[in-house]
């Protein structure tokens, strides 16, 4: 039998070419930016040893400021004063990639004994913030009389996930990118005002290194935000803080579901076919990532060796996460959002705050978490 040979497509190799090429240019876009990220968290890293070297050198009790603050405030003064040149933007917007990277390799650092150490006490918590939150923003909001799906919004990203929730909220009800702008925009003011105040009221109220971290990861909405605010207060306060706010994050699906059925059953969003495939596509990936990394280290798989290089990988992609939390916060285009949503997220923030604090707290001398 005569076999059939295809002649080459010129169009197809020059398509296949030309998508190399433009995947090449893409990726090399992106290199300024992560430059930029490297050189401000790397910053904040030189400022914060300087500091120490100084003060033993010359015998003063100077105060240990992580390197956290400083990379954010280095990011602060950049992204409010000289702004952010295009040839960057793109690099920087790669610090959520680095986020979820740090958290995934962060599962080296914990053990699913650690995991469980967690409590069902904490998990609790989990819930009852989620619910809590979901209720007194509706509320607020309704008070404060803005559009329901605003509403809806605020009240995801208040009480799950920050961005990411209002993003996947936003197309699961078909809300106005507006509405998603203003909401976005809320949350990382709030975000933003949080590194400055919790470790200063853990410190003032002698919060435990785990309490501080299940409180923050409660009330502190950015997943970034959280790790930065955690990691100010100590090196086990970061992790309990990012390992509660994971589990807040592993519930953005069922959320989410149940504000798509809500507004398709009030007709104002499309209906909801496959429940199952729906929580798949919202369900944070990285969490499976940070699991799956946690069992390999539980089992022994990694060495120790390698244990300490993936430990250290995770912070030095939290160092590009923290910089970028920095370079991403403009103030100057947050305050063109409008009174009203900012009023309601600043309210609503400092009550979950205050309210997860009690419970914090109250768990903590009741439990011992």
């Amino acid at each position: 039998m005569s076999q059939i040979h295809a002649s080459p497509d010129p169009a197809a190799e020059k398509q296949t070419s030309g998508g190399s090429n433009s995947s090449a240019i893409r990726l090399l876009e992106l290199i300024p930016g992560i430059l930029l990220l490297f050189v401000v968290g790397y910053g904040g890293k030189f400022i914060e040893q300087f500091i120490a070297r100084y003060g033993k050198s010359h015998h003063l009790v100077l105060p240990n400021i992580e390197y956290v603050l400083w990379a954010i405030l280095i990011g602060l003064l950049i992204a409010n004063t000289a702004g952010i040149p295009r040839i960057f933007r793109s690099g920087v917007a790669t610090y959520d990639f680095w986020l979820k990277a740090g958290i995934v390799l962060l599962g080296s650092r914990f053990i699913l004994g650690d995991i469980a150490k967690l409590g069902g006490i904490s998990l609790l918590l989990v819930f009852v913030e989620i619910g809590l939150a979901l209720l007194f923003m509706t509320w607020l909001g309704k008070r404060f009389r803005l559009a329901p799906k605003l509403i809806s919004l605020l009240s995801v990203g208040a009480s799950v996930c920050g961005v990411s929730a209002i993003i996947a909220t936003q197309g699961a009800i078909e809300a106005d990118e507006e509405d998603s702008s203003v909401a976005i925009a809320a949350i990382l003011a709030l975000g933003a005002i949080s590194l400055f105040v919790f470790p200063v009221i853990g410190h003032a109220l002698h919060l435990s290194d785990h309490a501080y971290g299940v409180w923050t990861g409660l009330a502190v909405d950015n997943t970034a935000e959280t790790a930065a605010a955690g990691a100010l207060y100590s090196d086990a306060a970061g992790k309990v803080a990012v390992l509660t706010k994971t589990c807040r994050n592993a519930l953005i699906g069922f959320v989410v579901l149940g504000y798509a059925l809500y507004w398709a059953s009030r007709g104002q969003a499309a209906g909801v076919q496959n429940k199952a495939a729906f929580l798949w596509n919202k369900f944070p990936k990285f969490v499976l990532g940070f699991l799956l990394i946690s069992l390999l280290a539980t089992v022994h798989f990694f060495s120790k060796p390698q244990l300490l290089a993936l430990g250290n990988l995770s912070r030095w992609a939290f160092l590009l996460t923290f910089a970028g939390v920095g370079l991403r916060t403009d103030f100057r285009s947050l305050s063109k959002q409008g009174l009203r949503p900012f009023l309601v997220g600043a309210i609503g923030e400092v009550v979950i705050a205050v309210l997860t604090l009690g419970l914090v707290w109250g768990a903590d001398h009741i439990f011992h978490l």
